[in-house]
């Protein structure tokens, strides 16, 4: 089993910058496929960015170049680096782990006021 708890998110001003943590528990987190989604009202829960076991990123277009993912097996976590943030990031923002199955973490919420 696997629980992942997110942290970081918060209400920000455009143009601003958060970091989001994303911290697995059990054994798994090293093996596994890491992930960020976000999820705003009304709208599907939309993949941001990937992070393979050995470290490799990947970045929906709508990020890339605003958006940092990145991991540390030792300490079983994972973050997110967002800059830049507009309005239109706001949403519940979740970690997932892929490995045996997939695994979500509870969600944190980010605010982009204008």
């Amino acid at each position: 089993q696997v629980q992942l708890v997110e942290s970081g998110g918060g209400l920000v001003q455009s143009g601003a910058s958060l970091r989001l943590s994303c911290t697995a528990s059990g054994t798994i987190f090293s093996y596994s496929t890491m992930a960020w989604y976000r999820q705003a009202p009304g709208k599907q829960r939309e993949l941001l960015a990937t992070i393979s076991s050995a470290g490799s990123p990947g970045y929906v277009d709508s990020v890339k170049g605003r958006f940092t993912i990145s991991r540390d097996n030792a300490k079983s976590t994972v973050w997110l680096q967002m800059n830049d943030l507009v309005p239109e990031d706001s949403a519940v923002y979740y970690c997932s782990a892929r490995f045996d199955s997939i695994y979500w973490g509870q969600g944190t919420q980010v605010t982009v006021s204008s």
